[in-house]
């Protein structure tokens, strides 16, 4: 499937249906707080898992109680692409 970079105007619609997350460089980023490190570790494993089902992968950075996340469409240029938006969906979907 071939993935087309997403408007302005499209992205900001699917913003809105997003909780706290953020574009920022051309990511969709958002940043998770957890009780430990192995609280975070556990969501880390959890969106990897997805991610690999996926074929798309994010950015990832975490440590001690916390987790963020960068998500962009390297093969279009480094664009949004409903692609993202499906993945951060997907991270929202997680039960803890």
């Amino acid at each position: 499937m071939e993935r087309k970079k997403l408007t302005d105007e499209e992205i900001e619609s699917r913003l809105a249906q997003l909780e706290e997350w953020e574009v920022e460089e051309n990511n969709l980023k958002k940043h998770f707080e957890f009780d430990d490190f192995a609280e975070s570790l556990e969501f880390v494993n959890k969106v990897g898992a997805i991610a690999e089902k996926m074929d798309h992968h994010p950015d990832i950075y975490f440590g001690w109680g916390y987790a963020e996340f960068f998500i962009t469409t390297h093969d279009v240029g480094g664009g949004l692409t409903e692609s993202d938006f499906e993945l951060a969906r997907a991270i929202e979907n997680i039960e803890g």
